[in-house]
């Protein structure tokens, strides 16, 4: 057993006496993970292979390298420990994309990728402000959600999830791209190329299972691990080893990848999409098989685990339930827990090698299934990520971040399924027990799978998201009925950009802050083509709902826990046609994606006195309009330091001793650029229901801007 004389450094505990040891402890761990990440990419072996994409549904490995150093800045000028960008573009650029969410714009012809040397300098240069902030910071234990350091914790976190997508990206790479490393070798020890172990079940008495951390846990979680659950399980059976690639080799000899019956149907439409016939890392040699690991093809180890989808999971399972007799399947999460509560399983240690190969404290590939026994189980944590039944779902208590409201939000769909345990590579967060990660089911990671033998169904946990308070009310704003005879205002606001447009161009259009998105779907009914931006992807993700499927549904809070339930459908309000000419990309106003451009109308409703530096928006918002194109702007002047620091409001106080109103500050910095259109603003009402009985009644002040310049 391979034995390495450093270990990668354990997620540091957030709580402790000694401030300057903690702060230099942070250091390292920041500094370590950035090391060992581009310790990764040294496995590409030429520039070319960072602009290759190694599968269509990712970006290129050119991303990902800047993605987690942008995110970095991104969230300390959100949070306001930064005040200045390193390079505006390439946060832009680097932003967003990693799962293929209907946001993620993976077209392409809209990026223009930089050098890999312009990466690696801007990669220097975030390390720097990050080192001088964990220097100059004020540090407080324990560090809580609430406080500054938690966004430099999440941001070493990220990257450490990335280091495992990113080596999942590398192994299905063509061979000609990549290059074997010194630091990523692969298990070769004896007996890795093996026979496996006969599989067998092992029995597992009925128990409970308590998942859920406190916010108290001093240890780093996502949001989607806090909150509280429970259950009861009833006995069941659960296989001793991972599934094999020999004993996966029996379905794929029995013709199961050709045998529709054991494959559910979006399993079906997958296969036969991908017109796959065996496991996706298994490459066959003439008569051989053998096996794709990260950098390299080795004859097949029989003995190790295999790693598919949950589709091929799945698949097998049926497989085995038709041949055995049995009632095989999946296990859910709440299973999960219960083997690792009988195999005895406790954290990994800080200071000495796990237990299991995960955390790359042994190598850089997967190993033989019998390695590392845990109680009478192997693997249940370590060597590859198990496939579970259940879809990702929020706890009792589920509350997001407001630095990365759309981390786990997304997910909440029936779409995407947890896995459970650690691979080789899970790092940090990932190899904690109350960690929880969900992929779409067609999805690789080092992932494989268990199976279970149980007469109980697997519970399914409603995962929709539109029981959300502050969701469920902007469902109703946008789309619901109207209150004390108030029309719709992203209604009427789309009605007065379009009246305005009069004889003008209308090709374009851009709905930015559209929320939940009725303007951006109203604007569709004048323009060839709207683009709807927001910052929260869980209210983009409405509108993204009603433009695929046509309907959405949400709960309104009556009185306490009493709900009614609603139904908005695009037929319904007359907007099915628009469907088909609107878009939703998830983007930063102030620091908007260069291809938003070129547009004929910009609507901005109840936006600028939400954005951190309004000004930022409003000095560029010309470079995004066409010449004699329209500004709608449309805002109750609310200005807050909890969304906008003082010093960037835009109007709302006393300048030389006299009032300076946001409408003043709007034709200071508007004016080169745009003529007034309306002498006197236009008052525009809009109401939002709390409950039945509690509403808000705000006015906004619409004002249309026309680009002379």
């Amino acid at each position: 057993m391979l034995v390495k004389p450093e270990l990668f450094q354990r997620t540091p505990l957030l709580n402790g006496e000694d401030i300057e040891a903690k702060r230099e402890e942070l250091r390292t761990y920041f500094h370590t993970t950035l090391d060992r990440y581009e310790q990764l990419f040294a496995t590409l072996r030429s520039d070319e292979a960072y602009y290759i994409k190694p599968i269509s549904l990712r970006h290129p490995l050119i991303f990902y390298l800047g993605h987690t150093a942008t995110f970095f800045i991104n969230k300390l000028v959100l949070a306001g420990m930064l005040t200045e960008r390193i390079d505006p573009k390439l946060e832009s650029i680097f932003a967003v994309g990693v799962d293929e969410m209907s946001w993620d714009d993976l077209d392409e012809a809209n990026y223009e990728w930089p050098t890999v040397a312009e990466v690696m300098a801007y990669r220097r240069a975030m390390r720097q402000k990050v080192d001088e902030l964990i220097s100059s910071l004020p540090l407080t234990l324990p560090i809580t959600w609430e406080s500054p350091w938690w966004a430099i914790v999440m941001g070493v976190e990220h990257e450490r999830i990335h280091l495992e997508t990113s080596s999942v990206l590398i192994r299905q790479h063509a061979l000609q791209y990549v290059q074997s490393h010194p630091d990523w070798q692969p298990c070769r020890t004896q007996g890795s190329a093996g026979s496996a172990p006969e599989n067998e079940l092992v029995a597992v008495s009925a128990g409970k299972v308590q998942l859920g951390k406190d916010k108290t846990d001093p240890v780093y979680g996502w949001d989607n691990e806090y909150g509280h659950h429970e259950a009861e399980l009833p006995a069941f059976q659960a296989s001793r080893y991972l599934v094999s690639n020999q004993e996966f080799l029996g379905f794929v000899e029995a013709n199961g990848y050709a045998t529709d019956a054991y494959w559910e149907e979006e399993g079906l439409a997958w296969r036969k999409f991908s017109q796959a016939t065996h496991p996706t890392f298994w490459v066959r040699q003439g008569e051989q098989w053998q096996l794709r690991l990260m950098t390299e093809e080795v004859a097949m180890p029989w003995n190790w685990p295999v790693e598919v989808n949950y589709h091929e999971a799945k698949a097998f399972c049926n497989w085995k339930a038709s041949t055995t007799g049995q009632p095989v399947r999946l296990p859910t999460e709440d299973e999960w827990y219960r083997l690792y509560d009988v195999a005895g399983l406790s954290e990994i240690p800080r200071t000495k090698q796990a237990q299991g190969n995960i955390h790359l404290d042994y190598y850089a590939s997967s190993c033989p299934v019998d390695t590392f026994q845990q109680g009478e189980f192997f693997d249940v944590i370590g060597n590859v990520w198990q496939w579970t039944e259940t879809p990702m779902h929020p706890f009792p208590g589920f509350e997001v971040h407001p630095l990365y409201d759309d981390f786990t939000t997304p997910t909440f769909d029936d779409q995407h399924n947890l896995i459970k345990g650690g691979s080789w590579i899970a790092c940090g967060n990932e190899s904690i027990r109350s960690a929880r990660y969900a992929f779409r089911r067609h999805f690789f990671q080092h992932a494989g799978f268990r199976y279970v033998v149980s007469s109980a169904s697997a519970e399914h946990h409603s995962s929709h998201y539109e029981t959300d308070e502050l969701l469920s009310q902007y469902a109703e704003f946008h789309y619901g009925d109207t209150y004390f005879d108030v029309p719709n205002f992203p209604a009427t606001l789309a009605k007065l950009a379009i009246t305005a447009m009069g004889d003008r161009p209308a090709r374009t259009a851009l709905d930015l802050g559209c929320a939940s998105g009725r303007a951006t779907f109203e604007l569709a009914k004048h323009f060839e083509q709207v683009t709807g931006v927001d910052f929260s992807a869980r209210f983009i993700n409405q509108g993204v709902m009603l433009a695929r499927h046509g309907i959405l549904r949400y709960t309104l809070t009556d009185e306490g826990e009493l709900v009614s339930y609603r139904e908005a459908t695009l037929a319904g309000l007359g907007l099915q046609e628009a469907k088909h000419k609107v878009e939703f990309y998830q983007g930063d106003a102030c620091n908007l994606k260069p291809i938003l451009t070129g547009y004929d109308l910009i609507l901005a409703a109840n936006l600028i006195d939400r954005l951190y530096e309004p000004a930022k928006f409003l000095t560029m918002v010309h470079e995004r309009l066409n010449k004699g194109g329209l500004l709608l702007l449309a805002s109750p002047y609310t200005w807050l330091e909890e969304h906008t620091k003082r010093e960037f409001w835009v109007g709302g106080f006393k300048r030389d001793g006299e009032n300076f109103t946001t409408l003043d500050g709007l034709k200071e910095m508007l004016s080169t650029h745009f003529r007034l259109l309306n002498d006197e603003p236009q008052q525009v009402p809009f109401v939002i229901r709390e409950t039945r009985r509690k509403f808000q009644h705000t006015l906004s002040e619409v004002t249309l801007w026309e680009k002379i310049v």
